[in-house]
């Protein structure tokens, strides 16, 4: 593969960054919210941008703000957990993704296999420890190692254009 620019990162003015947005939004992803027990109690944030790595072993991936008041106690915990979350769940999504309040206050959640809090309704959980951490520009790209994984009946929430949506 060849490389131009040679390593130089080409700056996106603010007008180009909110039609890169537009263009990307067109991207559909599923929604997860990424969750941990830490020594400060329970933690988690929402994430888009989720995907599964590699089977031998079994990886996953997904990327944090840097900055993220959430993910700073999360990419310390032991173990994480990673609750796709289905489509009856709009309300904990955007919950998940609001900084500075208690987001697990009212929310039914089980103890996953190696600590993880596993949040009820989710269709799917995974469980694992992050193995690697990376940077690149405004996040962090983690890489998963994955111990546990469970599916439940149900459709996903999805996120489309700037919003959240149900598949149909």
């Amino acid at each position: 593969m060849t490389r131009t620019n040679a390593g130089k990162v080409p700056r996106v003015s603010s007008l180009e960054i909110a039609h890169y947005k537009e263009v990307v939004g067109h991207y559909v992803t599923g929604v997860v919210a990424v969750t941990a027990s830490t020594p400060d109690g329970l933690a988690g944030f929402t994430c888009q941008t989720f995907g599964s790595l590699s089977l031998e072993p079994i990886l996953v991936s997904f990327a944090a703000r840097s900055v993220g008041e959430s993910w700073s106690r999360v990419k310390n915990a032991e173990s994480i957990g990673i609750n796709i979350l289905s489509s009856e769940q709009e309300a904990l999504a955007r919950v998940f993704a609001t900084t500075g309040i208690d987001k697990f206050n009212g929310v039914g959640w089980s103890v996953g296999p190696e600590g993880a809090p596993m949040l009820d309704g989710a269709i799917a959980h995974l469980e694992g420890r992050i193995s690697q951490l990376s940077t690149y520009g405004d996040h962090d790209i983690a890489i998963v190692a994955i111990d546990y994984v469970a599916a439940h009946p149900g459709t996903p929430l999805v996120y489309y254009r700037g919003g959240f949506a149900e598949l149909t």
